[in-house]
């Protein structure tokens, strides 16, 4: 299983960036997806989260209406469209890959995300 991340930077409070996580090594379309965020001294935590044929998707509550998820199974990708940036959006954002048999969580390296002026 590889997850590769891509798209993070600097953005300016009320900017945008989209980050996208290249799978390989798995059957994608039957995985579920996830971004998680890991900022300095703060754990882990869940942003969003979208099932195998991305018709189902969950968001924490501090991203909801700014953030969207998406997958393109014939691309073997998850994307994460970031809108309204906010400096407490800054983090490092971790792509996730979970699904059958066994459901063992599979992480991505992980992409950097400013958000400051």
């Amino acid at each position: 299983v590889q997850l590769v991340e891509s798209g993070g930077g600097l953005a300016q409070p009320g900017g945008s960036l989209r980050l996208s996580c290249a799978a390989s090594g798995f059957t994608f379309s039957s995985y579920f997806m996830s971004w998680y965020r890991q900022a300095p001294g703060k754990e882990r935590e869940l942003v969003a989260g979208i099932n195998s044929a991305g018709g189902n998707t969950m968001y924490a509550d501090s991203v909801k209406g700014r953030f969207t998820i998406s997958r393109d199974n014939a691309k073997n990708t998850v994307y994460l469209q970031m809108n309204s940036l906010k400096p407490e959006d800054t983090a490092v954002y971790y792509c996730n890959a979970k699904g059958p048999p066994r459901w063992i969580p599979h992480w991505g390296q992980g992409t950097q995300v400013t958000v400051s002026s």
